[in-house]
């Protein structure tokens, strides 16, 4: 029986993208199929912030950041925390992954044009002790045109197999099974969708209009993960972190639904580490949405003060930037799902970022002037879009019209201005004396150290409650949805395994449906900037891996 092509990949994501483009390299044939319309080539890396983990950079090292090989490994793996029989194989991608991101990560992407924002950010600090989680060091390198510009080289090679005849891109395919027709897994079925002019991220028609059958000798899944499904994220739900969230919202579109991982699963492949993800606890609602319950992270720097439903500070270290995980676990503990910034306008200028390629339109475009705009504003014109727009907003001038539109926020009316007033009041105090035994101005005074963060990213220290820094401002947070950390267990070529170990022939796996790499790189918890690099490796591995595999 003829084959279709040497190789199918399923998804037309990065991981997607990555993967093809080395199999045009090596000159094999390739169908890539998705389920969205061809706008929508990229799937959520075209949506992100570009942010990209490095080790020992160029950037880093012009920062005067001292990193090292053995310093990110120490991070990681405290980080991760592996503790499973499972996690052989992540572990393994730990440890691969950290080499590739001290090595030729960089370089590789840079000689197919990418460039990288100079100043490094610094993400996930932990807050615990040396060998524990977090960053120890600044790692957070945003490419030069965010997603978009992440996405494009790799679109570029793709499209350059299709010119090559080597490459069929066939959207609006919607697979529904794998199965064998000889030894090893080479047969994709499913469902051909209508034609949809939809925009990028907006729900597209499922309205069926044909069915396919193809054959490939090798299939890559690259299909993503399950964040824009809430009732699957609900069913995975760890213990450890609690009840599950009443309201969630999305980082990603309703089509990042799970749907493959459960047919590659039918077909013998082990899924481990489901219950591990990674959800934002700094969710706002998108006040201009693309797709249903669309939420935005911000990306904080150190200063706003966090505060549960009930107004009472969150504890050290679940300050603003450090521990995602750790201040999840903590909210779910306090019986409701939603947390509060109280902030002001120096504060909310200087320190508020917004994740996605269309909350950083400077960035995106590649606008030096417009990036240089941004750093002189008062506060940048995507964040003042929400201080104007967003519902979870609340701008006023003093502290008890404040609270008032705090409680009409929510459903019970919590929050109590004089407990809150004698927060804020004590908090303010100790930035006025250079002697403190609050740890989270202990942190603002130390990211001020960083070059990096006293230059775009922290404010000076100064009194929330000073009418100069004002208006006050209060964001509701809310949960977001987003990674899946587990995912199909995969060996160091990609190959997909069984639940007794062995290769299920002919099945590969890459980006975020194999939790990255090995079914779950990251443990229980990422170092942020990982999860596009985890696309581009575990996508190029697979890739080059399949194209050895196939004659």
């Amino acid at each position: 029986m003829a084959y279709d092509a040497d190789v199918i990949v399923i998804g037309a994501g990065l991981a997607g993208l990555a993967a093809t483009a080395e199999l045009v390299d090596a000159g094999r044939k390739v169908i890539l199929l998705d389920q969205e319309p061809e706008q929508s080539i990229g799937g959520q890396a075209h949506w992100s912030f570009g942010g990209l983990f490095f080790v020992d950079s160029p950037e880093q090292r012009r920062l005067r950041i001292k990193d090292s090989h053995a310093l990110a490994l120490q991070d990681w793996m405290g980080t991760a925390g592996f503790d499973r029989p499972e996690d052989h194989w992540p572990r393994r991608w730990a440890e691969a992954y950290v080499d590739f991101a001290a090595g030729e990560k960089r370089s590789w992407l840079h000689g197919q044009g990418v460039r990288f924002f100079p100043v490094v950010g610094w993400a996930e600090r932990g807050g615990y002790d040396a060998t524990g989680h977090g960053n120890s060091v600044p790692r957070f390198h945003i490419t030069w045109g965010t997603g978009p510009g992440l996405v494009a080289p790799f679109e570029r090679r793709v499209r350059e197999g299709v010119a090559r005849g080597l490459v069929e891109l066939r959207f609006r395919h919607r697979v529904t099974g794998l199965s064998r027709s000889a030894g090893s897994v080479d047969t994709v079925t499913g469902e051909v969708l209508a034609p949809s002019g939809i925009e990028r991220g907006q729900a597209s028609s499922r309205e069926v209009t044909g069915a396919f059958e193809l054959r490939a000798q090798a299939v890559i899944v690259t299909s993503g993960g399950i964040g824009g499904n809430h009732d699957l994220v609900r069913a995975n739900w760890p213990e450890r972190l609690g009840t599950p969230p009443e309201r969630m919202i999305s980082g990603v579109p309703a089509h990042v639904d799970g749907a493959m991982l459960g047919i590659a699963e039918e077909t013998g492949a082990q899924l481990i580490n489901r219950d591990r993800m990674w959800h934002y606890t700094e969710g706002i609602q998108n006040w201009n949405p693309i797709w249903d319950k669309h939420g935005i992270r911000i990306l904080p720097g150190p200063s706003s003060l966090w505060l549960d439903a009930r107004g009472n500070r969150l504890p050290v270290p679940l300050f603003p930037g450090f521990d995602t995980l750790g201040t999840l676990e903590h909210i779910m503990s306090t019986g409701y799902d939603y947390t509060w910034f109280v902030l002001d306008q120096k504060i909310i200028g200087k320190e508020f970022a917004l994740s996605g390629s269309e909350q950083n339109p400077d960035l995106t475009g590649k606008s030096i002037r417009d990036v240089i705009g941004r750093a002189r504003a008062d506060v940048p014109a995507p964040v003042k879009a929400f201080m104007d727009h967003g519902a979870d907003f609340v701008v006023e001038k003093d502290l008890a019209a404040l609270v008032r539109g705090m409680n009409a926020l929510t459903k019970e009316p919590l929050i109590d201005e004089a407990a809150l007033h004698r927060e804020i009041v004590a908090r303010d105090r100790e930035i006025a004396n250079p002697f403190t035994k609050d740890l989270q101005v202990m942190s603002i005074r130390g990211a001020r150290k960083y070059l990096g963060d006293k230059l775009i990213r922290t404010a000076s220290p100064h009194r929330i409650l000073d009418p100069k820094a004002g208006p006050l401002i209060a964001v509701r947070l809310n949960i977001l949805t987003r990674k899946t950390l587990g995912g199909l267990e995969t060996d160091l070529s990609s190959r997909v395994l069984t639940e007794g170990g062995e290769a299920l022939e002919g099945v590969y796996a890459a980006g975020e449906a194999a939790g990255f790499g090995g079914g779950g790189v990251h443990g229980y918890r990422s170092l942020e900037g990982t999860f596009l690099g985890g696309c581009l490796f575990s996508g190029r591995t697979a890739g080059r891996a399949a194209a050895g595999a196939v004659g």
